[in-house]
């Protein structure tokens, strides 16, 4: 049993999924996926290792089979960080678009909004003057203001910062769909060796009880 490939999924769902306010949940389908083949590897990897011990051609190419269909798994997940990728800019201004125009009533937007601006350094969707629909003048969401003058407490535009959230984020889990693609296509070529192996050694097998 490999643990990187659950503990991958596991790093990507719990640290960027509070972003799924801007991409919606399918969005986090695949790191979910990473983490179920990793707790199932583990059940069939005990079971190759019994095949092997016992030398038994039966158990050997059930586990051959259970690989090869984690291998179909794999290149799923990669093909769907890939597809993610290209899909990411339209499902980000979809999501961005949406949570500013419920920002006043929506409680969850107006949490979203916040952590992406604290952790991304960024205010607005393209800039700090996106909030001016909301607030009605130049002031912008304190999350917006990263280095507030002493005794200034007000969050205005002259102090907020001026890069977008839309670059910054679709740059960041950009990167990060193209990681999981090739986790899972990587993860993918060395579960097909070991699929080869273990039929080369149900072969051996074989012969060992044919001889017999």
């Amino acid at each position: 049993h490999r643990p990187g490939r659950d503990c991958y999924g596991a790093i990507i769902q719990s640290n960027y999924y509070h972003y799924s306010n801007f991409v919606g949940d399918n969005f986090w389908t695949a790191p979910i996926v990473l983490i179920v083949i990793g707790s199932i590897i583990f059940v069939v990897a005990c079971f190759g290792c019994c095949g092997a011990a016992k030398e038994s051609p039966c158990m050997i190419i059930t586990f051959s089979i259970f690989l090869a269909l984690v291998f179909l798994a794999e290149i799923g997940i990669g093909i769907a960080g890939y597809y993610k990728h290209e899909e990411l800019s339209g499902i980000l201004e979809k999501g961005f678009n949406k949570t500013l125009d419920s920002y006043a009533t929506d409680k969850g937007a107006q949490e979203a909004w916040n952590l992406v601006q604290s952790e991304m350094v960024c205010c607005g969707i393209k800039g700090p003057e996106d909030w001016e629909p909301i607030y009605k003048n130049d002031t912008v969401p304190r999350a917006c203001c990263h280095r507030m003058p002493v005794g200034v407490n007000k969050c205005t535009r002259e102090y907020a910062s001026t890069e977008g959230c839309f670059s910054k984020l679709s740059s960041y889990l950009g990167s990060k769909s193209l990681i999981l693609a090739g986790i899972g296509i990587g993860l993918a070529i060395v579960q097909l060796i070991a699929v080869l192996l273990a039929c080369c050694l149900y072969g051996s097998f074989r012969r060992q009880y044919e001889t017999v």
